[in-house]
Order: structure tokens, then sequence, then C-alpha cells
């Protein structure tokens, strides 16, 4: 049975790079018409082919596609459109899966260590699937990684640097080399468990504080490097909550503390959660924040923190001085005068809801027609110079933003966003957030090569 099930696996896995593979060829050819022959690509039509190769897999090519989606500008907007479709949510592996996994990892008696373990999965998703079951008469989620996924990981990365290439012959806005850099580094951390483990501790000690804000604990006994146990957290997904059509006070609240569950640790520990995608998170008893997934966590640099507060001063009082600083620390370089111009029109749309001092929806400026005409605009001026290349400390950071204004549009939430991110960063210097961070990472286990990055 294990025998045929590797067959299947492997074939499966052969197939699949087959397809995909096919579909990136074709594209390739049909950008070779477009250059050299003037055959005109039907983009529309040729995303959604690629989204149909991706959109059964399971693997990191799957969670690549939905982070670049959200990424300004990282693929053209048809391709984002449909990558963006992809679910997350994908069908489970069996029983047989489950108990080979379990014993490889927890030893041939893992079932008894155990009070019950339902064979079911309760959620899937790109890189592994979660299992309730009960320890020691309480419930535990059990997250498992899916066999093979290192050589997944190595295989979706060089198509991605396939993608990446074939989209900048279309088009010179954005350089992709360090967003590939640094998604690559990231998926691969996510394979590590352990590391997991580690930066679940990590957010618990940052977010002790936090009132409204429930976190899981992580089960070392009945964990491994892909094999993950945590005690349960209950609660709904946004949609779920939604549907009872809550108050607006309530939306409000919840808006409260999602910005307060990512941006406490950002500008206290220089620690950003990198995927506020719906699985990660649901909303708990009182309107708390249930947050359950630590696979894509990023740690900053003090001083990349310092330029994202010193942008938003520069766009406040109109220091450009202040922005060059700003956009060096985030790790542009080479931006002259008419870079910075460019990139602040697009900052101010982004600061926007934090420049005015107000209770209002945030999709004031990034809802409707504007926002994606204030994107064209800055595309095609970002073409027009030549390019930029993003540094790539850009990407979570940009990936949190964007997904978190997501869950503020859906929520219709109508709160001072000035006010909620002055508390945060009132009291802000160097010195506590470089003495904080480093006092955390070691405290919890997590590797000191961390603060030399």
């Amino acid at each position: 049975m294990a025998g045929n099930h590797d067959r299947s696996s492997i074939g499966g896995r052969i197939r699949r790079y087959a397809q995909v593979t096919g579909t990136m060829s074709g594209l390739a050819a049909r950008l070779a018409g477009e250059r050299y022959l003037g055959f005109e690509i039907d983009r529309s039509k040729h995303a959604n082919q690629l989204r149909e190769a991706l959109g059964s897999l399971k693997g990191p090519l799957m969670k690549v596609a939905q982070i670049l989606s959200t990424i300004p500008d990282a693929l053209p907007k048809e391709y984002a459109e449909e990558l963006a479709a992809l679910q997350a949510d994908a069908p489970s592996m069996g029983w047989l899966f489950v108990k080979r996994r379990m014993r490889s990892e927890l030893g041939d008696a893992w079932e008894s260590k155990f009070d019950s373990f339902d064979k079911k999965a309760c959620s899937a998703a790109s890189l592994g699937q979660v299992h309730q079951a009960i320890y020691q008469n309480n419930k535990v989620a059990v997250k498992l990684q899916y066999p093979d996924m290192d050589s997944a990981i190595n295989a979706d990365l060089n198509q991605l640097k396939l993608v990446f290439s074939l989209y900048e012959r279309i088009d010179s806005a954005i350089s992709t080399k360090d967003i590939h850099q640094e998604l690559s580094d990231r998926l691969r951390e996510e394979l590590d468990y352990q590391r997991e483990a580690l930066n679940m501790q990590l957010y618990r000690l940052m977010l002790a504080q936090e009132s409204e804000v429930v976190l899981p604990e992580p089960i070392a006994q009945l964990s491994s490097d892909r094999v993950l146990t945590m005690s349960w957290v209950e609660g709904q997904k946004l949609t779920k909550y939604l549907e009872a059509e809550p108050s607006q006070e309530e939306r409000n609240k919840v808006a409260i503390n999602m910005f307060r569950t990512w941006y406490v640790p950002f500008y206290y520990y220089g620690v950003i959660h990198g995927d506020p995608h719906l699985g990660n998170y649901s909303i708990g008893e009182d309107l708390k924040i249930n947050l359950m997934d630590f696979g894509s966590i990023r740690i900053f640099r003090p001083a990349f923190v310092g330029g994202v507060i010193d942008l938003y001063k520069a766009l406040r009082d109109g220091d450009n001085e202040l922005a060059v600083h700003a956009y060096s620390q985030w790790g542009f370089s080479g931006l002259d005068k008419e870079a910075i111009d460019i990139l602040n029109i697009w900052a101010g749309f982004i600061y926007g809801p934090l420049l005015e001092d107000r209770v209002r929806p945030i999709q004031e400026l990034r809802g409707g027609n504007y926002g994606r005409e204030l994107a064209g605009k800055v595309h095609e001026e970002l073409k027009r110079i030549g390019g930029i290349r993003p540094p790539r400390e850009f990407v979570l950071m940009d990936r949190a933003a964007v997904g978190l204004g997501s869950v503020f549009m859906h929520l219709n939430a109508q709160v001072n966003w000035h006010q909620l991110f002055h508390g945060l960063i009132e009291d802000f210097t160097l010195e506590q957030l470089t003495h904080r961070q480093r006092q955390a990472i070691r405290k919890v286990g997590l590797p000191e090569t961390l603060l030399e990055e």
C-alpha cells in the first residue's frame, strides 16, 4: 500500500510539473511571437490556463501564487486576478498518509499518546493539513506536513524564477530578483515546524500584554520538524462572522484588535506576521482575535522599522530629505529625485489613512477606481524611468499591509487609524526596539543570526 502511495505521489508530481511547465513554455512561445512577430497575447486566457494548472496542486507554488497576487505590480493584473482566486483549502490527504507521517515523526506508538485523534483533517492548505485530537483531556490541533515538500519547494521556486523572467520581458517596471530570494527564504522556513513552534512562543511573548488576542501554545513532546501540535483555539472565520451582520461598533472592535495583533509586534519588536489569510486567524469570544499560523514570520532590522516611521513623518511634513533617508532605510538604493517622487505618490496612498486624525473607513483611499488608476499611473511612471528594484524586506511588509487593508474593507470598519498608529509609535526609539528584539529572540531560542540580517 505504502509503495503504491509513493508511486502515485511521484507520478502525480511528474504530471503536475509537466502541466505547469507546458503552460509556461506555451507562454514563452507566445511572448516570442508577440515580441518578434507582432502577435497579440490573450493574457487573460493564458492566465486562466495557468490558474487551472496550479489550482489542484498542493505545495509552495500555490502559496507563492497567492502571495504574488497581493503584491502590486509583481505580476500583470490578468495573472494576479486569476492567481488570487486560488483556494488554500485544498482537498486533504487520507488516513494512510496521516498514519505514515505520524509514525515517522512521533514513533510507532504515536496513537497511544493521544486520548483520541480525528482521522479526517479539519482543514487543508498548500503545505500541510490540520487534525483535531484530544490530549490530556484537552483539544489540540495537529498540523502535518505533506510528503516531499523539500523537493517541491525547489522545483516550484525554479518555476517561479521562470515566471518572473518571463514577466520582466513583458514589463520592466519592477525588478523581481530580491522578491524571488525573499520568497525562497521564507518558504523554506515554513517547512521547519520546530522553527514555527519558536515563532509561536515569540508571539506569545510579544503579545503577552494584549488582552484581545488569543494564541495557541505549542506542545513540544508531540511536535517534530514535520508535525506541530498546539492547543486548540475556538472561533469562527471572518466571512462566517460577517454573515450574522454585526453592529458597526463590533466590526470596529474586530478591526482594532486585528490592527494591534499585527502591528504591536512590528513597532515594538520589529516582527511582522506576513500572512493575514482568512485561514490563519479567527474571531473568538468577545471579538478577540485568534492567531493560529506562525510559519510566515519576518524579523526586520530595527532600521527598517525606523524607516517605515520616518516615511510617515516625511509624507506628513513634506520633508523630501527625510523621505530619501527613509527609503534608504527600507533598503532601496540608487533612487534619484524623480524615482522618489513617483514612490511618494504610492506611499501617500498607502499611508493616507494614518495621516488624517479622524474616524474614517479605510477604503476612502484604498477602494474603488481611484486606487487602481493611481497604481496604474505609478506603474507607468516607473517603467518610464527604467524601473526599480524593491528590497526583499518589502515583500512580507507589503503583503501584510495589503491583506489587512482587505480585512478592514470587508469589515467596513470606521476607525481613527491615525490615533491607533500614534499609540504605537509615540515613544519609539531604535535603541528600545533593538533591546526588546534581542531579548525576545534570545529568550525563545530563535537563532541569534537573525539579529545580523
